[in-house]
């Protein structure tokens, strides 16, 4: 391969990387200008920051997650899908004896921005009916994070609050617990929102990375909680 395309090949791999490394900051701004009941994170000048967890309950990776929680005093909001529940209702019964929060993740693991308004409302009520038996639930975090402006009116017709997060190091599409640990390492600052996943293959990245962002963010000082918690503490960040 001639060394010119070698060099194209190396600058747009970095320039790619610099995007990604970037991209949350001026996305979020613009995203949080648009909609400013969406929760991103919080303006506060106390060292917390809240610890987000999408598509769990897995019967193997979710008992770890909350095993490693607890070694490191975290609490965590788990954005359950309700489809990945049957046999595992004692891990959603142990999420909350521990004092996690459950949250809203749909019914499926899908887009819910791809669903008629209809679709959407009716899975939304359907993983609140299931959740409910558990916990009280107050946050939503639509499937792929994608929203409209009607979605978030039926999200507050239906007394739900929606959240996204402040810090996420892409670990569904780069599947690189390394990279997610320095990523969240690098973000973190006080009132942020980590966005992880669980299940499966993501689970098991999710829980390399704690194992590197939990004992670093204790060492310098910060309270690993919930969004209910976060968001009591301070105002939405303004962009």
């Amino acid at each position: 391969m001639p060394l010119s395309i070698i060099l194209i090949i190396i600058i747009v791999g970095l320039l790619v990387f610099l995007i990604i490394w970037l991209q949350p900051e001026w996305v979020i701004s613009r995203l949080q200008h648009r909609s400013p009941d969406v929760l991103y994170a919080v303006d506060t000048e106390k060292k917390v920051i809240a610890l987000t967890i999408d598509d769990g309950p897995d019967a193997e990776t979710s008992p770890l997650i909350l095993d490693l929680l607890k070694r490191y005093q975290a609490k965590a909001t788990f954005f359950i899908i309700t489809d990945h529940i049957p046999g595992n209702e004692a891990i959603i019964k142990r999420m909350v004896s521990e004092g996690h929060e459950l949250g809203n993740h749909m019914t499926l693991d899908e887009a819910s921005i791809r669903l008629s308004l209809n679709d959407f409302e009716s899975k939304l009520l359907e993983a609140d009916s299931l959740l409910s038996q558990y916990s009280e639930i107050n946050w939503i975090r639509p499937g792929s994070g994608w929203y409209n402006d009607e979605m978030l009116s039926v999200i507050d017709d239906n007394g739900y609050k929606c959240a996204l997060g402040s810090i996420y190091p892409f670990d569904p599409q780069l599947g690189s617990a390394w990279f997610s640990a320095n990523y969240v390492l690098m973000k973190a600052s006080p009132g942020e929102i980590i966005v992880l996943h669980d299940f499966k293959n993501r689970g098991l990245r999710t829980i390399k990375a704690l194992e590197q962002i939990l004992p670093e963010l204790n060492k310098r000082g910060y309270r690993i909680v919930t969004l209910s918690e976060i968001y009591a503490l301070g105002n939405r960040h303004q962009p």
